[in-house]
């Protein structure tokens, strides 16, 4: 068990905000975050795209570079749904590992984790009428295993 693992499974045992939502309201932040990953690793641009605010902020934290202090590697809306297009990420159903835990759900803002073999992403996302998007997605490459 990871130490975030841990510290999620301490929150919500301590009953986060997010335990504390309509359930309808938690099964609608679960399936953006679900349409994002299994739309990547189905190469389904169109399901990821139904997950994404027009203007998303997706970043890594690359560090300082030659040309750049505090460094960040920034993909855009379309960047994504282009690389899903692609099937950079297609992976056969049978190898999918994902897991959304929903960190806080407040009004109309929500903090989701995902998690891949691949990376760690973390989602700020927004309630837009009757949908959920994703706003803002801070993530993290994992080192490839050996």
């Amino acid at each position: 068990m990871t130490l975030i693992t841990l510290f999620t499974a301490i929150a919500l045992a301590a009953g986060s905000p997010a335990e504390n939502a309509d359930p309808k309201t938690i099964e609608a932040v679960k399936a953006t975050c679900f349409d994002y990953i299994d739309g990547q690793l189905e190469a389904n641009p169109d399901r990821v795209a139904r997950s994404l605010h027009p203007d998303l902020a997706k970043r890594a934290v690359i560090g300082d570079t030659p040309y750049e202090r505090f460094g960040l590697r920034r993909m855009s809306k379309e960047e994504l749904v282009g690389l899903t297009k692609q099937g950079a990420l297609k992976t056969p159903a049978d190898q999918w590992n994902r897991t959304c835990t929903i960190l806080d759900i407040t009004g109309n803002a929500a903090s989701v984790r995902l998690e891949t073999p691949w990376f760690v992403d973390y989602f700020h996302m927004g309630n837009f009428g009757d949908k959920w998007l994703i706003v803002n997605a801070l993530w993290y490459s994992k080192p490839k295993a050996p």
